[in-house]
């Protein structure tokens, strides 16, 4: 993976949270400050995924691509979070349909 050098300014609290991520995981700070940009990230790409899954932009596969992991856990995240992935009109359907 390439490396590119990123400058910014973050609030002293921030800091104070990432000196004690260094601290407990033994990290130097810009391993920490990686690891923490990864899991907002990661966090970022899931929240846009379940809302565009919720609003209806997104397909069940479309919205696991977007959040780059698997349709059974975008599923279990939409569960989670109580976010409906189909609408209820075909869900009548399918609870409404006779059983053989």
């Amino acid at each position: 993976m390439t490396e590119v050098t990123v400058s910014a300014r973050i609030p002293k609290e921030l800091e104070e949270e990432v000196e004690r991520l260094m601290k407990e995981e033994h990290m130097e700070k810009s391993a920490a400050l990686r690891k923490l940009l990864h899991i907002g990230v990661e966090n970022y790409r899931l929240d846009r995924a379940l809302e565009g899954l919720r609003v209806g932009r997104f397909s069940l596969s479309r919205a696991a691509e977007e959040a780059r992991v698997t349709v059974w856990e975008i599923l279990d995240e939409a569960a989670r979070k109580r976010i409906p992935w189909v609408s209820d009109d075909v869900l009548e359907d399918i609870v409404g349909r006779p059983r053989r």
